[in-house]
């Protein structure tokens, strides 16, 4: 189970009969409604003592089983089983404690837009927003730009470290939370700080599968779970043994 640019090292034992095998792949899928690629993509594993003569094999790879494009269940089965290969040493005392929710909105279409980039209901434009926020690009300097050479007015420091409202967020969600606030905000931590970040997703409009990246950092992924999260309850989950590490995790409409 792969997010979008998500990279994964793999170990192949290779204790099957020599033959020629499939290594087969396809699009997991969790948002209803929304258009994919829906393909397979293959490539062969020959074994080097494999019946083939030398002039190439014409025999058909053993063919692979996979799940269904929406089988929640096998891709939540894999991901909760991933471990690190020895035992790690997480941080208990957190200094900054954050809930992000991740989800899709819906925002007006400005006047003059193209027809094509305003496909949501009744002419509006599909949004990803987290804590409502739905970021918007500055137009003349990036962001590190301008944290280094100290320029004003490019982004504010006020994301919030949770939702500003309260609601379920894996139920049916009101419509008058489907519009985000556009915004530059960023959220600052201390050089240095031990970070809890839950990742909820919301089922705002619909919910979706959705990749979380932060350049130059890897994180622990220490438990997940279907609804929303109860930190009375869930944290008693937590892996803090040998949780694997990861550069790109996958929200999967839950947290």
């Amino acid at each position: 189970m792969l997010g979008p640019g998500q990279t994964t090292d793999v170990l192949i034992t290779a204790n099957q009969p020599p033959a020629r095998y499939y290594i087969a792949a396809r699009a997991y899928a969790s948002a209803q409604g929304a258009p994919f690629d829906n393909t397979t993509t293959t490539a062969i594993l020959e074994y080097k003592t494999s019946p083939c003569p030398a002039n190439g094999c014409s025999a058909t790879p053993v063919s692979a089983s996979l799940p269904a494009y929406n089988d929640t269940a096998t891709a939540t089965a894999f991901t909760t089983t991933l471990r690190s290969p020895q035992k790690v040493l997480v941080p208990t005392d957190i200094d900054e404690n954050l809930l992000f929710t991740v989800g899709l909105g819906l925002n007006k279409c400005p006047s003059g837009a193209n027809a094509s980039n305003c496909q949501g209901p009744n002419g509006t434009r599909f949004t990803a927003s987290m804590n409502n926020v739905s970021f918007v690009l500055p137009s003349n300097f990036s962001l590190l730009q301008a944290h280094h050479q100290g320029i004003p007015g490019v982004f504010s420091t006020d994301f919030p470290a949770a939702p500003p409202v309260n609601f379920d967020y894996t139920g049916n969600v009101s419509r008058s939370l489907w519009q985000p606030v556009p915004g530059t905000k960023i959220y600052k931590l201390k050089y240095g700080a031990r970070v809890q970040l839950v990742l909820q997703g919301t089922s705002i409009f619909t919910a979706e599968n959705h990749p979380i990246h932060l350049h130059g950092y890897d994180f622990y992924i220490v438990a997940e779970g279907f609804g929303n999260f109860n930190p009375k309850t869930d944290t008693a989950k937590f892996n803090l043994v040998d949780p694997p590490m990861r550069n790109t995790a996958s929200v999967p409409g839950v947290w």
